[in-house]
Parts: C-alpha cells; sequence; structure tokens
C-alpha cells in the first residue's frame, strides 16, 4: 500500500491536466485514490470523445468503478485540479466518494464551493470531506496558460481570415 500526499496526488493530475492540454482539451485531470493506490485516472476528453460528459473526474470514477467492480467508491478520495462542476459534483455524490480534494476554484461553473455546494448539502443522500485550494496556483496556471494560446489562435486565425477577405475584395 502506498501512501500519497494531497499534494503528490495533486501533481498526478497536474501531469494529467498537462496530457489533456497538449491534446487540445481543457487541461483538467483527476485521479481516484483508495487504499492508498490509484484506482482510477481521467483527463478531459469531450474533444477527442465528442462527449460533453467526458469530464477528468467522470474518466476517473468510470475507470475506479470498473477497478473495483462496484459503483460505490466509498472511503475513495477524487483529486482532481479545477473544482468541479454540478454534473461533476453530481457523480461525486452518486458514487459515494468519501472525499474531494480540487486545486483551483472555478469562479463560473464551480458546484463545490463557488456557485453551488453539492458536495456538503444537507438535503442529499451522500455528503463528501472537500478539501480546496491545493496547489491552487499552479492549476490556476495551467488553465490561463491554455486560455492565452487559444485566445492568440484564434486572433491570429481571424486576422489571416480578414487579410484573405481583403484580397477578394481588392481583386474583385
Amino acid at each position: 500500500m502506498t501512501i500519497f500526499t494531497d499534494h503528490a496526488c495533486m501533481g498526478i493530475c497536474l501531469v494529467l491536466a498537462r496530457r489533456a492540454g497538449s491534446r487540445g482539451e481543457v487541461p483538467v485531470g483527476a485521479i481516484v485514490v483508495h487504499d492508498g493506490r490509484i484506482i482510477g485516472r481521467g483527463y478531459n476528453l469531450r474533444e477527442a470523445d465528442g462527449d460533453p460528459t467526458a469530464h477528468a473526474e467522470i474518466v476517473a470514477i468510470r475507470r475506479a468503478a470498473e477497478v473495483i467492480g462496484h459503483w460505490r467508491l466509498l472511503d475513495a478520495t477524487l483529486y482532481v485540479t479545477l473544482e468541479p462542476c454540478a454534473m461533476c459534483a453530481g457523480a461525486l455524490v452518486n458514487a459515494r466518494i468519501g472525499r474531494l480534494v480540487y486545486g483551483c476554484t472555478d469562479p463560473k461553473a464551480g458546484a463545490v464551493d463557488s456557485m453551488f455546494g453539492i458536495p456538503t448539502d444537507r438535503r442529499l443522500n451522500h455528503r463528501l470531506q472537500v478539501v480546496g485550494g491545493v496547489r491552487a496556483g499552479e492549476c490556476a496556471d495551467e488553465l490561463r496558460r491554455f486560455f492565452r494560446a487559444r485566445r492568440r489562435r484564434v486572433r491570429a486565425s481571424s486576422a489571416r481570415r480578414t487579410r484573405l477577405e481583403q484580397r477578394q475584395v481588392r481583386a474583385r
């Protein structure tokens, strides 16, 4: 049995996030740890799979459930670089995850602390322990780099289109 610290686990998630980013996916990585070992890994695959539910957390939860052969992931911890959205927070509750550790907050879509409190909502049949802000700066930097590069590519593409259109107008 290997014992991981929250800091080390978030480092693994950051590696997975970078892998997602290098493939054109929003750089979010997640792992599920149970009894001291990683039983599920995932990163965003929405673009690659054409699947709106292929968030890092969902991918990791599915793989973890396959490994243990059951949908209840009691006593497991999910680590993820970005605060989960409503879909993923609901999946954590439904999978009976015991603990969530996330990196940076998501002020626009976060459903753990920012917009909603799904994992700790007393009206639900399961609640989980939440730890936020682990390596938050590194996690946020990864997202900032990705979106900055994406905006540059979009602007460059738009400028090329504009120049082409101007040439076509002059040619008429």
